[in-house]
């Protein structure tokens, strides 16, 4: 028996669910049956099951030999539980236990939860769907809601005929009933809770793409199949990719990728019912920014590399949560690269993914990948920076240091080995070792088990290099002994000749021999650890001198590496512009947007009024190599070099403010307006955002409307992001009205209120606002969306606001977000120690 009050006891665990849903749109209410085949494997007189906002209005339990036993039901609201007390006792075997019960649609997005949306008509419309993970199916049917607790699930959803009805399984019958359709559909695997899915509305399917045997289909609002193309030649790469990766063919009878309306994440793994945010899905491939086609791949991968990891073998409990997410955002990036390899994707993730994690993992208030979780509550608070950026960032080190095909073999054998079943990460590890010959879990441990990072301190010594390994913080702490098992490639060139060492550093210090005179060295080679590096200062020189000779990630690495530095004091904000100096030439656009986001945080914390005019003149110097080559107008260029013209652009007119910029910005963006394919999509989005930052009013207006009347959902969301960039006080007061009255959707609420505090003019005035419609905001957020709402309070490093910040939120504590509010306080802190520390040095380069 467990002694954790969350989780359920085990002597009686289902095998199968038999699952009738009728669910009322217009009433936001179901009413639902279901029989569930257990096994009781000792006497009882109660059954302990999850249930939430349900009424269980009959319940009784019956064997093969007739026995008719009925239940009292009682629930404990607080732990989600319903009792099922017993007039008799039954003894162990195989039982069936009947089920009647009503519950509501919410509104929070959560569990079984409505909808609306306004059609392409200007119809209101009302679906019904569902978002379960991590413990939420409790809130649509009766049920075991714990990951190893897992079943065969039979749906049968009786709904209008003029409405559409998806689940896991296919479709296998259909009758009549009144002006209703029962739609029964094929039994599942043996899966857990958290991965079914039912969606009812107003929907229309492409048709079905033959996948190597699996049916493929895009579902979207009726009006939208246009946008589906894209999303459907995604879907069919990675389901064929990815049963190649792993070896094993797909676990389920189909795929239906459905776009839902109102969704708290990006997208959920509902085995062959996959469910997405429109903009993750949808898309207008005419309009759309290379960033935008990448995301739909992305999730794509993503989403269908769970259809084995995660839910063909599942995590026992949500400790485990880490590694499905982690590794299904590691086999996104391989699926992407095997689609795209020009959009050098592990170069990208360097540059988004791995910095995300970075951010949380260099604080004292971070927390290991792994932990123990006890509740619900806790295991949602694990959809963060750690579970997908440091774990999928973690496992592509591994992965370099064993070889790829090594590591995939490994996996192959963990699948196989666990399919249908539970594991724990142990089983991963042991499956590459085996493989690899490697102590692979002796290693991971160190990564996964304990919070934090290293910074390798790298150094000249007779006869080769000296790293030393010392933790990394945002503020450091000498006294911190924290030491990893870590994989190292050091990378260089002795006397013209290149040379390369591996290593795995488990102590403080290691010796790497290299004889002869050492030209320059790379301490992270490849730039595929997770882990900075620092130089000696002859070192240092002699990388910015020979910054051709390293490779793409390595380059990226030493900007980004020496950025950190700077905010955590071991390096002058003066000395890294003059490193940036150095990549004036440079060619890669995720170098640039390390670049372009380091001057963005340099012009938001550290650059005094009276010196801005200076900084934009230093930026515009910085950025005007690249955008006289870059130009406007893309010829024959590929997708990175439009998205990095895109990029520098919008610096030019946000960061340098650059007046020639802007005024040509809004000649585009009237262009634009006028007929779309006439300007490219990523100068586009650059142009649309100078325009809204140096906008009035009628601007804002204009936006507002274009937001709301948008043709895609990817246009849609383009626009709201513009409308927290606006400079005036006046026009964020009419952003947090439309964030409270609704005008603004609910799952958008959290993450404009999050961006409107990171406005460099009007974000003190935006916590103002905050502050004081706390209550009403929160309460306008889903619960599972609050997260959104803490990312801009870094931006505040104003000392007295930052003061008021830290003093409102420890007596306004934001629910399910308590651990990702600490670290963003902490983040705070240390941008206000920053800005306290390296402002009059950069007044003082400038002057």
């Amino acid at each position: 028996m467990t002694t954790n009050p969350h989780r359920l006891p085990r002597h009686a665990v289902p095998q199968r669910y038999e699952i009738r849903l009728e669910p009322a749109l217009d009433a936001a209410t179901f009413a639902g049956s279901q029989i569930v085949t257990l096994d009781i494997s000792d006497p009882t007189s109660e059954i302990v099951l999850n249930a939430a906002e349900l009424d269980i209005y009959e319940a009784h339990l019956r064997n093969d030999a007739d026995d008719h036993v009925e239940a009292v039901v009682t629930y404990d609201e607080e732990a989600q539980r319903a009792t099922l007390t017993l007039d008799q006792q039954v003894e162990p075997g195989e039982w069936k236990l009947f089920c009647g019960f009503t519950g509501i649609l919410n509104d929070q997005l959560h569990g079984f939860y409505r909808s609306t949306f306004t059609d392409i008509d200007g119809d209101e419309q009302v679906i019904a769907t569902t978002q379960f993970e991590a413990a939420d199916a409790r809130r649509a049917f009766p049920c075991w809601d714990e990951p190893d607790f897992k079943a065969v699930f039979a749906i049968t959803l009786v709904v209008p005929e003029d409405l559409l009805a998806v689940s896991n399984g296919a479709e296998v019958e259909r009758s009549q009933i009144g002006d209703k359709v029962a739609i029964r559909f094929a039994d599942t695997m043996k899966m857990s809770t958290y991965i079914v899915a039912f969606v009812v509305g107003p929907f229309e399917a492409t048709e079905a793409r033959d996948v190597d045997g699996v049916p493929l289909r895009v579902i979207v609002p009726r009006g939208k199949l246009h946008l589906t193309d894209y999303a459907m030649q995604c879907g069919d790469f990675c389901l064929r990719y990815l049963s190649s990766y792993y070896g094993i063919d797909y676990p389920g009878d189909k795929v239906d990728m459905v776009a839902i309306p109102d969704f708290a994440f990006g997208a959920m793994e509902n085995l062959g019912c996959i469910t997405y945010r429109e903009t993750a899905l949808l898309i207008d491939l005419a309009n759309s920014t290379q960033a935008e086609r990448l995301r739909i791949l992305d999730v794509a991968g993503h989403e269908l590399a769970h259809m084995w990891f995660g839910d063909l073998v599942t995590m026992k409990w949500w400790n485990g949560i880490w590694l499905n997410e982690a590794f299904a955002s590691f086999l996104e990036m391989k699926a992407t690269d095997a689609m795209r390899p020009d959009w050098k994707r592990w170069l990208a993730f360097a540059a988004v993914e791995r910095p995300w994690a970075f951010e949380v993992d260099d604080l004292v208030s971070t927390r290991p990948v792994e932990f123990e979780v006890n509740s619900p509550d806790e295991a949602n608070e694990m959809f963060d920076a750690l579970t997908y950026g440091k774990g999928s960032a973690v496992l592509r080190m591994i992965e370099q240091y064993l070889g790829e095909e090594v590591f995939r073999q490994g996996v192959g054998s963990y699948l196989r080995t666990h399919s249908y079943g539970n594991t724990e990460a142990a089983d991963l590890w042991a499956a590459l070792n085996q493989a690899s010959g490697i102590p692979v879990g002796e290693i991971m441990d160190t990564w996964i088990l304990q919070g934090g990072y290293p910074q390798v301190d790298v150094d000249l010594e007779d006869g080769g290099i000296r790293l030393r390994q010392r933790r990394f913080l945002a503020e450091p702490d000498e006294a911190d002994q924290t030491l990893w098992r870590l994989p190292i490639q050091v990378r260089g060139s002795v006397g013209g000749v290149p040379f390369d060492r591996r290593l795995i550093m488990d102590s403080d210090e290691a010796f790497v021999e290299v004889p002869g005179q050492i030209d320059w060295v790379v301490a992270n080679g490849g730039g595929h650890g997770f882990y900075r590096t620092s130089y000696s200062d002859s070192l240092f020189v002699a990388l910015t001198d020979d910054l051709d000779k390293l490779d793409d990630l390595e380059r990226y690495t030493l900007i980004d590496d020496s950025w950190a530095f700077v905010e955590n004091g071991q390096l002058n904000v003066a000395d890294f512009l003059a490193l940036v100096e150095g990549y004036r030439a440079e060619s890669e656009h995720a170098i640039w947007q390390s670049i372009i986001g380091a001057l963005g945080k340099i012009s938001h914390h550290l650059v005094e009024d009276d010196h801005r005019p200076a900084f934009r003149t230093k930026v515009t110097s910085i950025l005007n190599q690249v955008a006289a080559r870059l130009g406007w107008d893309p010829a024959d260029d590929d997708d990175l070099t439009r998205r990095m013209r895109g990029q520098v652009l919008q610096a030019l007119g946000l960061i340098a403010e650059d007046q020639e910029t802007i005024q040509r910005a809004r000649e585009v963006f009237t262009a634009w307006s006028a007929e779309p394919s006439s300007i490219d999509p990523d100068v586009a989005q650059a142009a649309m955002f100078i325009v809204a930052r140096h906008g009035d009013g009628a601007t804002y207006e204009e936006f507002m409307r274009r937001h709301k009347s948008a043709s895609s959902p990817m246009e849609e969301q383009k626009f709201l992001r513009a409308l927290t960039t606006f400079g005036t006080t006046a026009l964020t007061d009419r952003t947090i009205t439309n964030l409270l009255d609704g005008t603004i959707r609910a799952q958008d609420v959290a993450w404009v209120t999050g961006a409107l505090l990171g406005n460099r003019t009007t974000g003190a005035y935006a916590w103002e606002l905050v502050r004081r419609n706390w209550d009403d905001l929160v309460e306008a957020m889903p619960p599972a969306t609050r997260r959104r709402l803490v990312d801009g309070l870094p931006a505040l490093s104003e000392p007295a606001v930052a003061a008021n910040v830290q003093a409102f939120l420890a007596e306004h504590p934001l629910p399910g977000v308590a651990k990702g509010l600490e670290q963003k306080l902490e983040r705070l802190r240390a941008m206000v120690a920053m800005r306290q520390r390296e402002r009059d040095r950069l007044s003082e380069a400038l002057n």
